[in-house]
This record gives C-alpha cells, sequence and structure tokens, in this order.
C-alpha cells in the first residue's frame, strides 16, 4: 500500500526536471533538430537529480526512490533503446515502467503546441502495439483494466478545460 500511495503522490513530479530545458525547446511546435533533442533527453536525469536534492530531507526513504525512478527512468524502454541510461526490462524500476504508460498515453491523448490530441482508440493502439518493445509486456493487463477509466478522466478534464476557456 505504501508503494502504490507513493507512486501516485510522486507521479506528477514525474517531468520536473523540464524546469531546467530552456523555454524555446521545451515549447517548440514541430520536430526538435538533433541539438535540441539531445537538451531534452537531460530532464529525465536532471528530474532524479532535482527530487534526491530537495525531498531526501523531508520525505520516506521509499518516497525518494519511487520518484527519483519515475523522474529519471520514465523514457527508459523494455527494448532497451530508452534514455538516459539504456536500461532494459526488469532492470527499469517498476514505477519508471507504469510512469511511462501513463505518461505516453497522457502525451498522446492530450493536445501539444506541436500536435492534435489522438483519439483515445489511436492512444490504445499505439501502446498496445507497443507492448514488449516499448512497454513492458506485463503490465498490459493492467493498462487494459484500466482503459475505461483513463477515458473518463480525461473526458472530464476536457469537459472542464473546455468550460474554463469560455469564461
Amino acid at each position: 500500500k505504501e508503494f502504490y500511495d507513493d507512486m501516485i503522490a510522486a507521479a506528477p513530479m514525474h517531468d520536473i526536471g523540464k524546469i531546467a530545458i530552456d523555454d524555446k525547446v521545451l515549447c517548440k511546435p514541430g520536430k526538435f533538430t538533433d541539438e535540441e533533442f539531445t537538451e531534452m533527453k537531460t530532464h529525465a536525469e536532471t528530474g532524479a537529480i532535482i527530487i534526491k536534492n530537495l525531498l531526501s530531507n523531508f520525505q520516506s526513504e521509499l518516497f525518494v526512490e519511487i520518484a527519483k525512478n519515475m523522474a529519471g527512468s520514465h523514457h527508459e524502454r523494455w527494448d532497451g533503446s530508452g534514455y538516459p541510461y539504456g536500461l532494459k526490462g526488469e532492470s527499469i524500476p517498476l514505477e519508471a515502467r507504469v510512469m511511462a504508460i501513463a505518461d505516453v498515453y497522457d502525451a498522446l491523448v492530450s493536445k501539444r503546441c506541436y500536435k492534435d490530441a489522438f483519439s483515445y482508440e489511436e492512444a490504445y493502439n499505439i501502446i498496445d502495439s507497443s507492448m514488449g518493445k516499448h512497454f513492458d509486456p506485463s503490465l498490459k493487463k493492467y493498462f487494459d483494466q484500466s482503459r475505461e477509466e483513463l477515458e473518463a478522466y480525461y473526458k472530464k478534464e476536457c469537459a472542464a478545460e473546455s468550460s474554463t476557456e469560455r469564461v
């Protein structure tokens, strides 16, 4: 229960390292140059360092480790092709493997300055087809079980954003 609760609490900090990325890169519409992508990739390792430095004196060791792993390893890929460390399979911390799915799903179904939102069906199919390559295939059943709840959450968020935009 503590591990699960700490994952939920730490998840919003997974991209904290982006505070160290130049806004010109972070908010760029369109494709990154090689140099910009190299800079963007530093956010994972930077985020792990920030979390360790900021939280070590205020949070439990378990919480700090979970938050650090989520920030530092959520761009690792099951097949070893991710970054920043090139971790593969179960050498990627479980919390980072879970965060990877959540992060990609959010990126796909959310409108960004560089792309429109994908449909929930398209997002599901992209993640489903990436199980065993990008994502831990043992997490597929949990992703499938969460599908309706995820869609309901994002539909609610979109409705809230739409009503805020009209004010």
